[in-house]
């Protein structure tokens, strides 16, 4: 990897890059091609990117807008406005230390003030006056964005405004990219269908403006013909040989990549070598959140893989990609690696292996005993057979606060404390595809203010074991899923995707967030919750365990089945849980509930009321004192009262049965 820089626009060390992006740059806040700009490999930062000339920003400037004092770049927090653009302040800013003076970068380099008037401007037939206002119009008689802040331009006799950066921007170009003939600039739906309205250097697709060429049908963006790429670039960990721009539309297959371009490559005269311009100065070595293991990219990747693993599109061996050297069969596009939502935009490169390892999330004792993260003051002993009865329903592993059943199982001898052996394995550490930062496994706490949380794959509520990563809290069902999913209810693999409007087959119901595992070769879609539906349980309303049954397509007409738990009708096409023996079948809400993942015991704290987890085992039902009916979930909340005296007699106890009644229940207390 590079050598780090220390530059006073960022807090971490940054990197230069030859590599070509369209992002967003961090100084000036414009959304643009980047190249040969400066990124942070920082894990605190996600793909943090500035233009070299906005990362070389000096510490101390004196402009002409505010010749009274200098003006430092610093770190703004606070909730002002450019004093020129009128935008919104946050980050890399000019500041006065004196008058409180603020302007962004992007306005810093524009060296306002410009002049009181043009008389023969590029853009404009007429003379355009500057207005020393505040202004807001519907837009620029250039680019047609809003023009809003201080300072635009103005023509008189045609009631025009023009941004101060738009008026310099000429109406032919002669670019060398283009050398043949002169580019004009056009609105983008004023030229014809037939017309190409992609930059052929940057693919960005203009809805504005566009400098074109209707002899060759060749057109470049506006941000390009100002700032145009290099015609060579050496970068040796690329290609051995100097890499030539070639300014026409070809189509090709990238050498790096694999994947067809439709647009002008860099090329090696010498060899060849044919490449999409984004594919120059590709990291070497990444974590993506599809794969346990690195990545590292390969100029050749070999006849023996066939499928990426991020989009499973076929990939061409002859070419380029990124591969695991633990998985032999484990490939991945590169631009599927570099996906925002797949990379956590840091290079690996020269990294030791070992700084990133999971953290163990057990000492072994001996054979039988370990000494695990969660509870360090005891061991706990191995349980191979198991440790609880039939329907016992109080005794749950804590971390995905299922019952122990038959499963092995670690246990603590001193306190009730109980991990399944598979949960106690659970790494501290892993990557999943709802975010592309790392999860960490949390334990929660006995605060009841803050021991639960709603899992943001399932929506289930939960005061389990949970992986955290940012804003990202999942359950440790949905946070140890992994592509491909084998599910008991298809016989394809099932695949992340965010997809809007899909319907979840186990329960017919729309996805309400636009994430499902999808099977690619039939239309089969599943959501979070159903995917994570236990296979057998135990309810006290029969003596069997209970088995999911996924739905039965053939169906005798007039033939009815019916919950035994609500007495009401069920759909056969859905799924629902059944007794072999008995024959009964059973609603998935009714068995199941929407408390039976916190547990039992336990006092949670919601909206500022607590409430106790308590089975409904009692042969009498408490009534919900919301919908005022029978609760019949395994597991419902019993509201504390608010007269701090235990065991009162004057209070009557209050039941909750579900998610739906407590909101209303909550509004009326």
């Amino acid at each position: 990897m590079e050598r780090s820089v220390d530059l006073p626009i960022h807090k971490h060390p940054l990197y230069h890059s030859s590599r070509f992006i369209n992002g967003r740059c961090r100084g000036c806040k414009q959304t643009s091609p980047i190249y040969s700009g400066y990124r942070c490999n920082d894990s605190d930062c996600n793909h943090v990117w500035y233009h070299k000339e906005c990362g070389e920003s000096l510490p101390e400037i004196n402009h002409p807008s505010h010749l009274e004092h200098p003006l430092c770049l610093i770190d703004y927090r606070g909730s002002g406005t450019c004093a020129f653009c009128g935008a919104f302040l946050f980050g890399p800013t000019y500041h006065c230390w004196i008058c409180a003076f603020n302007i962004d970068i992007a306005c810093a380099r524009k060296q306002l003030p410009p002049l009181a008037a043009i008389e023969n401007p590029k853009c404009h037939n007429h003379s355009l006056v500057l207005l020393e206002k505040q202004v807001k119009k519907d837009h620029c008689g250039v680019c047609k964005k809003t023009v809003f802040g201080m300072y635009p331009y103005v023509c008189l006799e045609c009631d025009v405004y023009f941004h101060v950066e738009c008026i310099n921007i000429s109406r032919e170009v002669h670019h060398s990219s283009h050398t043949n003939h002169t580019l004009e600039l056009f609105g983008s739906e004023s030229l014809p269908d037939s017309a190409q309205k992609t930059c052929l250097l940057c693919d960005d697709v203009s809805d504005h403006l566009i400098y074109h060429c209707s002899v060759c049908n060749f057109s470049i963006c506006v941000y390009c013909a100002i700032n145009p790429p290099p015609l060579a670039i050496e970068h040796l960990k690329t290609h051995e040989h100097t890499l030539t721009l070639l300014p026409r539309q070809v189509k090709f297959i990238c050498n790096a990549c694999g994947m067809k371009g439709d647009g002008c490559p860099y090329f090696c005269l010498g060899c060849g070598y044919l490449i999409h311009r984004k594919c120059i100065d590709l990291p070497r070595v990444i974590n993506i959140n599809r794969h346990d293991h690195r990545i590292s990219l390969t100029h050749h990747l070999g006849l023996q893989y066939s499928e990426c693993g991020v989009c499973r599109q076929s990939v061409n061996g002859y070419y380029g990609g990124y591969s695991c050297s633990l998985c032999p069969n484990y490939v991945v596009h590169p631009q599927c690696a570099m996906k925002d939502d797949v990379w956590d935009g840091i290079e690996l490169e020269g990294t030791p292996e070992d700084s990133e390892q999971d953290t163990a999330p057990f000492e072994v004792v001996d054979d039988n005993t370990i000494k695990h993260f969660s509870h360090e003051k005891h061991n706990l002993m191995l349980n191979k057979n198991g440790i609880i009865t039939q329907h016992d329903e109080i005794t749950r592993c804590q971390a995905c606060v299922l019952p122990l059943s038959s499963d092995p199982s670690y246990s603590c001898g001193q306190c009730d404390y109980v991990l399944h052996e598979t949960c106690a394995n659970l790494p501290r550490k892993k990557r999943h595809v709802f975010n592309n930062k790392p999860f960490t496994l949390h334990t929660g706490g006995k605060d009841s203010s803050r021991n639960w949380f709603e899992c943001d794959a399932c929506r289930t509520i939960s005061n389990g074991f949970r992986y955290v990563s940012g804003d990202w809290i999942l359950d440790v069902h949905c946070g140890s899923m992994s592509e491909p999913l084998l599910h008991d209810g298809h016989s394809h693999p099932l695949y992340y995707y965010r997809r809007q409007g899909k319907s979840c087959r186990s329960c017919h119901n729309k996805v309400v967030k636009p994430r499902v595992l999808c099977c690619d070769t039939c239309d089969f879609d599943l959501d979070f919750y159903c995917a994570n539906l236990p296979k057998t349980v135990k309810h006290c309303y029969d003596e069997h365990p209970l088995s999911l049954c996924h739905g039965e397509d053939d169906v005798i007409k007039d033939n009815k089945y019916w919950c035994d738990i609500c007495e009401t009708e069920t759909d056969p096409k859905k799924w629902f849980y059944t007794c072999y023996d008995c024959g009964v079948t059973l609603h998935v809400k009714c068995v199941l509930g929407d408390f039976s993942r916190l547990m039992p015991g336990r006092n949670i704290n919601v909206d500022g009321r607590e409430y106790e987890v308590v089975p409904n085992s009692k042969s009498s039902r408490p009534f919900c004192d919301q919908c005022h009916s029978r609760c019949k979930d395994r597991f419902i909340l019993k509201a504390w009262n608010n007269c701090n005296v235990v065991n009162c007699n004057l209070c009557v106890d209050v039941y909750i049965c579900s998610r739906k009644c407590r909101q209303p229940f909550h509004l009326r207390h």
